[in-house]
């Protein structure tokens, strides 16, 4: 079932959990998460980055993605994940997607607050909820590199971002990082509840995978109602293929992939779960 950002958020403020949003770059990502979230009766948010285009191009990804949410006995938002081009976000509304997350955080702030704007007019017509970033990650998605610009949010600065933008959902930067961590992070809960309580909206976690679980049941506590998850799960995927190898003579690719996607579906489990609340 198909629906968009603002109807899955409130499914999860009314449970005070939170939804998974998994990057789904191929089709055995795509089945592994829709298979654990029927499997749980979880709601859930199938992703696509922009800095995927070049290994899983818009066109050909994003109508599987809303294919099969459309077919999904389960609450399905297909989301676009940190796009930073209007252009971009302008052919995912088009193909369907449910919800879209404009990124212009590593902009001026005026510069983000206009883009931001114009992706809220963008998505006018369309059953669709736009989440934004204010802040900068300790690492930027897809490289592993610094963030430049503050790491943590200004709440001051997060609640007028939000009243100047109409945004739906708000990524404030706390301490997560995107990618594996190389340490604990140390993250500012007390900066996520005061974030929650100066803007009323739901709040998202990047760089959501590698947290514990007692760090992701505080910050939904704290307001945290989306948090995003792909790195570990792939890096589950990646392992039971070398384990495969290693251990059986494979002839076909198909059994790799086939594999990966178990084990990526075990792991996309695990993490929901934990979101849930319910245990």
């Amino acid at each position: 079932m198909l629906v968009n950002l603002k109807e899955i958020l409130a499914m999860a403020e009314k449970r005070k959990s939170a939804i998974g949003a998994f990057n789904t770059p191929n089709l055995e990502c795509i089945n592994a998460v829709l298979d654990a979230a029927e499997k749980l009766g979880e709601p859930v948010i199938l992703s696509h980055a922009q800095l995927h285009e070049e290994i899983s191009p818009l066109k050909v990804i994003g109508p599987v993605m809303v294919l099969l949410a459309e077919r999904s006995s389960v609450p399905v938002c297909v989301h676009l994940d940190h796009c930073e081009t209007l252009s971009y976000m302008e052919r995912a509304l088009e193909i369907g997607f449910t919800g879209v997350m404009y990124d212009g955080s590593t902009l001026p702030y005026e510069e983000n607050v206009e883009n931001t704007r114009k992706a809220a007019e963008m998505i006018r017509g369309y059953s669709c909820g736009l989440e934004a970033e204010i802040g900068a990650m300790a690492s930027r998605e897809g490289t592993g590199g610094p963030a430049a610009g503050p790491v943590y949010t200004d709440p001051d600065q997060a609640e007028r971002f939000c009243s100047e933008t109409g945004i739906d959902a708000l990524a404030p930067s706390f301490g997560t990082a995107h990618g594996i961590y190389k340490a604990k992070p140390v993250l500012d809960f007390e900066r996520v509840r005061e974030i929650s309580k100066r803007t009323g909206l739901p709040l998202v976690m990047h760089g959501g995978s590698g947290v514990s679980p007692e760090d992701y049941r505080e910050g939904i506590r704290s307001g945290l109602r989306k948090i995003n998850y792909y790195s570990y799960m792939a890096r589950a995927g990646a392992g039971a293929v070398r384990d495969m190898l290693e251990k059986e003579d494979v002839t076909f690719f198909h059994d790799l992939a086939f594999r990966a996607q178990k084990a990526m579906e075990a792991d996309a489990e695990r993490a929901m779960r934990i979101f849930s609340m319910k245990e």
